[in-house]
Parts: structure tokens; C-alpha cells; sequence
């Protein structure tokens, strides 16, 4: 790592919030260059703030073309504020029309946290599938499956494992030869996860969008690196105009693509599938296709950036004929860290950070009243300086979780900045929507704690 380079481990218990940096070291775009249809409260403020090619999702959506969602859930511990936060962005992209999986880590969970499989489910479906049924997703739309008991996920990850090596593995994670190999080995489990809802046993192949926090960004960066090292056919920019296309030939598609044991080129295979890429273009209504299966490219004059998605999925598909895996690198989007109570880093481990979904009110009042508080000491220095929203946890929990009224939200944050809401107004303000929010969420979880089962995929019964 150079220096000055911020380190993003999703296994940290502490981050930078530095997102701008963030955005610009890791290769991320800004999401308010798209037009996202019907935005949540979490779009409209900023929380989700980047993405990895929603575009690609955007575009399905408004064609009427399938796409899913992708989280998971690490089955040790209670599901607390920040966890819903996923589950909200989840919702939003069901209710644009796309299929939810959400896999339960119970062998990463048993590997790195010493939870047995039969706790771990336990855990799943009691404290985290319960809540998503009361926070309102669809189980008509979503499956929930285990680690254990998907084999497609392990043996893919497995088969993956060959476009990836420990150098890499330390880069992205700062890995050492010190690090227990489970914990090596659950990364791949998770591209697993990632990559197998849009294999044609599960779903078929069409965008996976996965909501995250940044923090796990290491694993959607080895994951799309992972899919777009195994595609057979490159596609990006040609130097001059249009759309570049070459060949990507590996052990196991070698021979099909005309390279032959003895090294010599099979003309008249190299000839058949620079035909059937041709074929498959003309299908997407280019005409101006130069295609030269003597250097090895097929160039794409007319087509732009906006047809590299069309490009993609049209060749990925044919990938698939011929045998191959036919991998779409998934889309990603990120949303900020939900600060804990106290300032730090919100944390199940650290009861006193956050709130959980089985806190009763008298708990998450007392949680409130002693968070972090952006006044100033005295009343008169606040009557006269006013107070920072930016870092008050009473009101950032508010506009995180509680408030869905952004006119009303922006009049509190400028009262209490003008000092006309003091830090124990802003404590209680925060208090009485928080037991407005819990109290339904409890109601909602009794009425529908009968639908459980219901989120279970087959193999996960």
C-alpha cells in the first residue's frame, strides 16, 4: 500500500469515512450521475452514495429485463440498526422488479467464529429472516439458502479459485502467511455466493446487483476480477472508434477456439467462432462489423459505451453455448457507515454502539440519552453557537433509520444548528420517533413471524 492509500478490510472494526478518497482510489462512481427511479430516503440523502455498474441493473429494470439482488447475512450475533439498512436498499431494488437471494454464512460463521451450523441456523431465521419479513420484503421474491447446503456455491468457488492466487488475496486483504487458512478460504465461498444466482440452475444469466456497505468492496473487487478473468471474449474500447473484441483463449477453451495441442492454429475453427460472434452482433442490428480472425479482433465502428452492455450479455450468452461459464462481473452499490451511539463504529460486539431490533424501549431510550451529542456544554453557548447535526447521533439516527420526511428532517437540522433545538431536544426528538419505529416493528414481526419458512429456498428446508 503506498503511501497516503486508505485500506478498506471488511473485517475491521474500524473504516475510513473518507468516501470521496474512497471513490476515487477504488474506482467508484459517484451515484448522482444516474436517475434512479422512485429513490428511497437512503438515495435522496446521500447514504447510498456509489456504485459498481448499477447502470447495467438501471437499464434491465427499465427494458423489463430480469436482474437480482444479492446480500448475505453472517449468522453470530444479533441484527441490530445497521443491518437494516441493507435490508431497505434490498426492498427497493424488489420492489423495481428484481429477484432477492440472501445467503446465510454459516460456514464462514463456523470457520472464523466458532458458530456450529445448528446455532447458525437457528440464529438466521430467529434473528435476522424474521426481522426481514417484518421490514417488509416479499418471500414470494426472496430466497435465503446456507452455505451448507448449496454445493453450486462451494464447488464454484473451488473452480474459481484458479483465476486468483495468495499474491492477490494479499493485496486486496493484506493477507500474511500467518493468516488461518479458513480465513483464506471464505473470500472464494463468497464469490460463490456472489456469482451463482445468475448460473442457469439459479436463475439464469442476467445482472446481480449486491447492496453493501464499503467496507466490503474487497470482495466485490476480487469477485468481478475473478468473472471478468474467466469470460472467453474481451470487450472494451477500440484505440480509434467503436468497440474492440478479442479472444480470450485458457486451458479449457483453448482447443475450441482453434489452438491446437501441438501449438499450431485451427484455421477453420477460428474461422467458425469469429462467425458465430458476427452472427451474434448483426442480431443487435450492427451492420459496419470488420472482422479479422487472422490478428485475432473483431472491431465494432459504430457501437459506443452505451452498447458495451447489450455487447456483453449477447457474448456471454454465446460463451454459454460453447460450454463456458459466461460470468457477468456483478454490480455493486455502497452506502455509509451508520455511526455507533457512542461516535465509534457501530458493532453487535459492542452492545452500547447501536440498537437492536429485539431492544425493548426502555433499553433504547436509555441507548439515546447517553449517545453522542453534537451540542455544545453550556445552553447559552448553544442558544449562541448552535449545535452540528453532521456529528449529533440523536439526529443522524433519525435521518439513517427513523425520519422519512425529508422537509421536516431539514427544518430540525437547521433549528439545531440556529440553536433553537437544544442536544436534550434533539435526544428526546429522536427518542419518541425511535419508539414510534420499533413499536410498529415489533407489531409487524408478530404478524408475520409466520412466513419464515416461507423465505427458505428448497434446499434450505
Amino acid at each position: 500500500m503506498g503511501d497516503g492509500e486508505l485500506n478498506i478490510d471488511p473485517w475491521s472494526s474500524t473504516q475510513s469515512t473518507d468516501y470521496s478518497r474512497i471513490i476515487e482510489q477504488f474506482g467508484l462512481s459517484n451515484l448522482n450521475n444516474l436517475t434512479l427511479p422512485d429513490p428511497s430516503h437512503l438515495h435522496r440523502r446521500g447514504i447510498v452514495f456509489a456504485h459498481r455498474d448499477l447502470d447495467l441493473v438501471l437499464d434491465a429494470q427499465k427494458m423489463g429485463n430480469s436482474f437480482g439482488v444479492l446480500t448475505g447475512l453472517m449468522p453470530s450475533g444479533r441484527m441490530h440498526l445497521g443491518h437494516s439498512m441493507v435490508i431497505e436498499q434490498v426492498k427497493w431494488f424488489q420492489k423495481l422488479g428484481g429477484d432477492v437471494t440472501i445467503a446465510v454464512a454459516d460456514l464462514e460463521s463456523q470457520a472464523t467464529r466458532g458458530v456450529n451450523l445448528a446455532k447458525g441456523r437457528e440464529i438466521a431465521l430467529n434473528e435476522y429472516v424474521a426481522n426481514y419479513a417484518a421490514l417488509g420484503l416479499d418471500p414470494n421474491l426472496t430466497n435465503v439458502y446456507f452455505q451448507s447446503t448449496r454445493s453450486e456455491v462451494q464447488r464454484l468457488g473451488f473452480q474459481l479459485g484458479k483465476r486468483t492466487n495468495l499474491s492477490e488475496f494479499e493485496s486486496i486483504y493484506g493477507f500474511k502467511g500467518d493468516t488461518n487458512l479458513a480465513h483464506v478460504q471464505a473470500p472464494m465461498v463468497q464469490v460463490g455466493d456472489i456469482l451463482h444466482p445468475q448460473t442457469d440452475e439459479f436463475g439464469g444469466l442476467r445482472p446481480i446487483v449486491v447492496p453493501v456497505g464499503v467496507d466490503q468492496d474487497p470482495h466485490l473487487r476480487l469477485t468481478r476480477g475473478i468473472a471478468s478473468k474467466s469470460n472467453w471474449f474481451n470487450i472494451k474500447d477500440n484505440n480509434g472508434p467503436g468497440i474492440l473484441i478479442g479472444l480470450s483463449v485458457q486451458d479449457e477453451n483453448a482447443e475450441l477456439l482453434g489452438q491446437m495441442p501441438n501449438g499450431r492454429i485451427d484455421k477453420n475453427k477460428v474461422a467458425s467462432i469469429f462467425a458465430m460472434i458476427v452472427e451474434n452482433l448483426v442480431e443487435l442490428g450492427f451492420s459496419d462489423i470488420n472482422s479479422n480472425p487472422k490478428q485475432g479482433t473483431i472491431v465494432v465502428p459504430s457501437a459506443t459505451k452505451k452498447d458495451m452492455n447489450a455487447i456483453r450479455m449477447k457474448l456471454l450468452q454465446l460463451e454459454r453455448r460453447l460450454g463456458g461459464m459466461g460470468l457477468l462481473a456483478p454490480s455493486s452499490t455502497y452506502h455509509h457507515f451508520a455511526v455507533g451511539l457512542t461516535g465509534e463504529k457501530m458493532s453487535s460486539s459492542k452492545p452500547k454502539t447501536t440498537i437492536f431490533l429485539d431492544d425493548d424501549i426502555g433499553s433504547i431510550t436509555k441507548k439515546i440519552k447517553k449517545a453522542y451529542s453534537g451540542g455544545q456544554s453550556t445552553i447559552e453557548e448553544h442558544r449562541r453557537l448552535g449545535g452540528d447535526p453532521d456529528i449529533d447521533v440523536a439526529y443522524q439516527y433519525m435521518m439513517y433509520f427513523f425520519e422519512q420526511d425529508d422537509k421536516y428532517l431539514a427544518e430540525i437540522n437547521s433549528d439545531y444548528r440556529n440553536g433553537k433545538i437544544l442536544a436534550g431536544e434533539m435526544k428526546q426528538l429522536c427518542i419518541d420517533k425511535a419508539t414510534e419505529w420499533m413499536s410498529n416493528h415489533l407489531e409487524l414481526r408478530n404478524q408475520t413471524e409466520h412466513l419464515v419458512e416461507e423465505f427458505l429456498a428448497s434446499d434450505s428446508r
